[in-house]
C-alpha cells in the first residue's frame, strides 16, 4: 500500500507525492518540514540543493517548490529511486536530478568532476546505520559545496560535527528525531 507526503508551501503547496512502503523510510514530518523551511527562508531562493539519502524526496521536492534552482536527489534503493524518478517527472522540469547511487561514492565521485557546488545540503541518513561522517568530511571540501554552505541533519541522536568546518545554527527534537541547521565555516577545505 502506498504512502503519500505533501509539499506544505510554495508553487506546488498541496501536491501530494506518492512513495511505495520501504524498510527504513520515514519521510520527514511537515511538523519539522515547517521549522526547517522557516530557518531557511532567506536562503531557499535560488540555490543548488543536494538531498543525500532522499527517500521519498520530501526535503528535495520541498526546497523545489519554494524556489530552489536545482535539486539533486541520491537514492541506493532501487524502488525509491524509481519512484523519485516518477515524481520528478511529474513536475516536467529539467532543474531536478536523481542519481541512483550511494552517497558516500556519489560524494567521492564529486570531488574529481566539475560539479556546481551546493549551497544547501538535506542530510537525512538512515537510523538504522551508524552515522555516515565521512560524507560530511567530503562536504566540507570547497568542491562539493560553497563557501557558506548550510548543512541540515536529521538523526536520531545528537552527533557533534568540527566546529571548524561547520557551525551550528539552530536545533531542535521532535520525539526521537534531532533536527540541526549548521553552516559552513569561513575557513574550509580545498
Amino acid at each position: 500500500m502506498k504512502q503519500s507526503i505533501q509539499i506544505i508551501a510554495g508553487k506546488y503547496r498541496g501536491k501530494k507525492l506518492s512513495f511505495p512502503p520501504i524498510a527504513n523510510l520515514r519521510p520527514t514530518t511537515n511538523r519539522i518540514k515547517e521549522t526547517l523551511f522557516n530557518w531557511l527562508m532567506h536562503d531557499i531562493h535560488d540555490a543548488n540543493c543536494l538531498d543525500a539519502f532522499a527517500g521519498s524526496g520530501s526535503l528535495g521536492f520541498e526546497a523545489f517548490s519554494r524556489g530552489a534552482s536545482y535539486v539533486t536527489f541520491i537514492e541506493k534503493d532501487k524502488l525509491a529511486f524509481q519512484n523519485l524518478i516518477k515524481i520528478s517527472a511529474s513536475f516536467d522540469t529539467s532543474i531536478l536530478r536523481v542519481i541512483h547511487d550511494e552517497t558516500l561514492k556519489y560524494l567521492q565521485l564529486s570531488l574529481s568532476k566539475n560539479i556546481t557546488p551546493f549551497d544547501i545540503i538535506f542530510f537525512d541518513p538512515p537510523f538504522s546505520n551508524s552515522f555516515p561522517y565521512d560524507c560530511l568530511n567530503i562536504l566540507a571540501n570547497d568542491k562539493v559545496t560553497n563557501p557558506n554552505a548550510l548543512l541540515y541533519v536529521e538523526y536520531n541522536e545528537n552527533i557533534t560535527l568540527d566546529p571548524e568546518t561547520w557551525t551550528k545554527l539552530k536545533q531542535k527534537q521532535a520525539g526521537q528525531v534531532i533536527y540541526t541547521l549548521y553552516r559552513k565555516s569561513v575557513v574550509a577545505v580545498s
